[in-house]
């Protein structure tokens, strides 16, 4: 009836006034949903960011190194640093490529560089070190393979002139490079010679019982970054480079994988590569360092125990060096591909650690063994 007031209790506007409260503030279906799904986005990207690697400063570009050493252009339009030692090439009578090792470069070339010039003169020789990809001066390559690194050393002796035959050598993870050399260019070489090559621990055709020996004798941290280069390349960088938790006892320089040996010539090392050790990852770690570990403990096409003898009429020799106290690159695998494979000169130096060859005379007997031992072999065949 019109006119008529009616009277509403205080309580009752109280409840009105919730319940109006109530449906402004009720939130939309599903929102809580939307919410981890952005969160979680979030987090991914987040994570995403933290182990992509940065790009690398390619030498000689506007906010890369200076170039300062004399380079090729390769094939693929990559720059390949170089230095050399000894005699001019074109008086050479034996040219040999050195094949530097991890986290080292053109400038280490501990063989060329502490060998005797009495040595050097007398049997003419030539040695022509190179910065691997991505270290020092030479160009990244994220398409680097086992292979590549042969073609590379292919190609940068023929754009030098040296000649169809020509020897080489390679220290630890250049060892690598020296089974990829028999396998994919055999008939450019002289003869070679392994130094404390490193090994990769899923080799198809060694007995399991061998690779874990080997395996289980680098420490647990050790382990975990090669386990990662293996199985999760994605991750590779953030695990090299995050502070929660030491990585790679090599990079940190922890004393405790030395032998006493290492310990012995450490301070030669360090007086050695202090003008250079700048120079090596400058390019930054991605490309050289963790590249190095992808593709050593990556998937290869072969491993050692799947050559052939290169040279079947003794017109050159393969030589594997290694000392019986390493504790960087256990010698349990080594020692098995010597076994296995008679053709090869094996050479297991005891009480020597991973740094053997660079103690004093080393280079030498090195050389010697490489280029005078075969002309002896030669002159009794």
């Amino acid at each position: 009836m019109a006119g008529v007031n009616r009277k509403i209790s205080a309580a009752s506007a109280r409840a009105h006034t919730r319940k109006s409260n109530q449906r402004t503030f009720k939130l939309p279906p599903g929102i809580f949903k939307k919410i981890l799904a952005v969160l979680f986005v979030g987090i991914l990207a987040w994570i995403y960011q933290v182990i992509q690697p940065p790009p690398p400063k390619i030498c000689g570009s506007p906010d890369g190194p200076p170039v300062t050493a004399p380079r090729i252009r390769l094939k693929d339009k990559r720059y390949l640093a170089y230095k050399e030692h000894g005699v001019p090439r074109d008086v050479a009578k034996n040219k040999i490529f050195y094949v530097h090792g991890f986290n080292s470069g053109r400038l280490n070339a501990h063989v060329a560089t502490t060998l005797s010039l009495e040595f050097i003169e007398e049997l003419g020789v030539y040695i022509v070190s190179f910065d691997r990809p991505g270290y020092g001066e030479s160009d990244p390559n994220p398409k680097q393979t086992v292979k590549s690194m042969a073609l590379d050393i292919e190609e940068l002796a023929d754009q030098l002139g040296l000649g169809f035959k020509f020897y080489v050598i390679g220290y630890s993870m250049g060892g690598q490079v020296i089974w990829s050399c028999l396998k994919y260019i055999p008939k450019r070489l002289a003869g070679a010679i392994l130094l404390a090559p490193a090994v990769n621990y899923w080799w198809l055709h060694f007995p399991a019982n061998v690779s874990n020996e080997a395996f289980n004798q680098k420490s647990s941290q050790d382990q975990w970054v090669i386990r990662v280069a293996h199985y999760a390349l994605w991750l590779v960088y953030w695990w090299n480079t995050q502070k929660l938790f030491p990585a790679s006892s090599v990079l940190a320089g922890n004393s405790d994988i030395l032998s006493s040996q290492d310990k012995e010539i450490m301070s030669q090392i360090y007086a050695r590569k202090k003008s250079a050790s700048e120079q090596v990852t400058q390019q930054g770690e991605f490309e050289s360092l963790h590249r190095d570990l992808i593709v050593g403990q990556g998937a290869w096409e072969f491993d050692p125990l799947d050559l052939e003898n290169p040279f079947p009429n003794n017109e050159g020799f393969v030589h594997l060096w290694h000392g019986d106290q390493d504790r960087i690159v256990p010698i349990t695998m080594n020692r098995y591909i010597a076994q296995q494979l008679p053709w090869i000169r094996y050479c297991e130096l005891s009480g020597a650690g991973h740094f053997f060859p660079l103690a004093d005379g080393t280079s030498n007997a090195i050389i010697k063994a490489l280029l005078v031992g075969e002309k002896q072999e030669e002159a009794r065949n």
